[in-house]
């Protein structure tokens, strides 16, 4: 699946206020490569039903597995060994016996700081070692779904190194005093750097997906089903917007045959929360990850491209109106390539006078419905421009209810069949006493 750099701002799953992001609210990594990777998983969805699938069931083993993951390796484990591995100290001699005594006495003593920092890194290079041990008990069996298996086996045979296995023996035995701490030390930094540098990098591959299957467990996410072939499909029931604290949930299905939702409903009343929560249900299949929904199937997508945020640029000298063209421009060239692609594409238009709005508008959509590989959902305030497009029978008419019940207005966030009637604007402007101030400017 493909998305650009403005999708992904547009559904929020990356932000410019990282706070506020759909990778921060699904990150539950403890180490900061780890946090790395994950971003790098949300930046490449997955190319084929095949590889998400694959993903899917490997959440759903490290869940089924949750308890023995390893508690032992932390951030902290992670960038002490890094450090202890870039550390300019100079090894003890290799030599045995007394001279080994001797040599690790002088370091303990004279170059106390620096015997103080290999003790301390020792203990964490022992807890990468024991996590690393407790993953391959765990994992590194003929059930385990093969991306976790292939990670975990790397592993395993990593720590297949005698001195690895002499210093857990040792700790475990409680005999890995100063000395003995000095010598591995010697043989550790010149033998096994490349082996110790490969496994920090596979745990923050590990931390990542352990960080997705967490994220399906918290948020109660549930695994989508694909759907074989090439007709476009979407059907989900109980989908909601993840990143809100009180979602309303919706109800949702597009076919072939029913391939284009023209979204209606005053502003605040749900549309572009709608929109979004689509987007985001259908990105987060395809990285394999559960859906904020009840149920859900859909076919592959090869992308999503949205038009909510245009942004004029006053550097080129480009109006609003002519962003938005262009954009709308782009998305048509890119979606005329075959394939299946989800199209969210929020009050299109904005730039110009109602009139033009409304004649592009038509232009627009009448030349989208030949496009059968696409879903499309379309919001507008432009009301009038659906008795233009009534007689087609592929079109979705959906909108947002609201209610003016004594001046005050209120939104049950209801998607409903339909077009809606209500124009609230001027009751906004009362209710925000924008008028009563402007009546009060005449005094002035």
């Amino acid at each position: 699946m493909e998305l650009d750099k403005t999708t992904y701002l547009d559904l929020s799953i990356f932000n410019r206020d990282e706070e506020y992001s759909l990778l921060h609210k699904l990150d539950f990594t403890t180490t900061s490569g780890g946090r790395d990777y994950l971003r790098t998983l949300f930046a490449n969805p997955l190319k084929d039903i095949q590889s998400i699938q694959h993903r899917q069931e490997m959440l759903q083993f490290i869940l089924e597995q949750e308890n023995q993951w390893p508690s032992t390796i932390t951030n902290g484990t992670i960038v002490v060994v890094e450090n202890y591995l870039t550390a300019d100290i100079e090894p003890i001699s290799s030599a045995d016996g007394l001279g080994l005594v001797v040599s690790a006495t002088m370091m303990k003593t004279i170059y106390a700081p620096d015997f103080g920092f290999i003790r301390f890194s020792f203990t964490q290079l022992l807890n990468l070692l024991l996590g690393f041990r407790q993953l391959a008990d765990t994992y590194n069996k003929p059930e385990t779904p093969s991306i976790l298996r292939s990670l975990v086996e790397r592993a395993a045979h990593l720590l297949r190194q005698r001195e690895f296995d002499d210093i857990i023996g040792k700790e475990a035995a409680g005999t890995l005093n100063y000395i003995q701490i000095l010598r591995y030390d010697n043989l550790i930094r010149k033998k096994h750097k490349k082996v110790l540098w490969e496994l920090t990098e596979l745990y923050t591959r590990l931390d990542a997906y352990y960080s997705m299957a967490m994220a399906v467990k918290r948020f109660n996410l549930k695994f989508p089903v694909f759907r074989e072939g090439k007709d476009p499909y979407i059907d989900a029931k109980g989908l909601y917007h993840i990143i809100l604290p009180q979602p309303v949930a919706y109800d949702t299905t597009f076919t072939k045959e029913h391939h284009f939702m023209f979204l209606t409903g005053a502003n605040m009343a749900g549309k572009t929360t709608f929109i979004k929560a689509v987007g985001v249900a259908v990105f987060l299949a395809h990285i394999g990850m559960g859906v904020p929904a009840h149920r859900m199937e859909l076919s592959f997508f090869h992308g999503i491209l949205s038009n909510i945020q245009v942004q004029d640029n006053i550097f080129k000298g480009e109006s609003y109106f002519y962003s938005e063209v262009q954009r709308i421009k782009n998305t048509i060239i890119k979606i005329s390539d075959g394939k299946n692609w989800l199209i969210l594409i929020d009050e299109m238009f904005k730039g110009t006078n109602v009139e033009d709005a409304r004649n592009c508008s038509l232009a627009v959509i009448r030349g989208l419905l030949h496009n059968r590989h696409s879903l499309f959902i379309l919001s507008t305030h432009l009301y009038e421009i659906a008795d233009d497009l009534q007689k087609d029978g592929s079109i979705i008419f959906k909108h947002f209810e609201s209610q003016v019940i004594d001046d005050t207005l209120y939104f049950t966030y209801q998607l409903k069949d339909g077009i809606a009637k209500e124009k609230i604007g001027y009751l906004i402007l009362k209710r925000e006493k924008v008028l009563d101030l402007l009546e009060g400017m005449k005094s002035n």
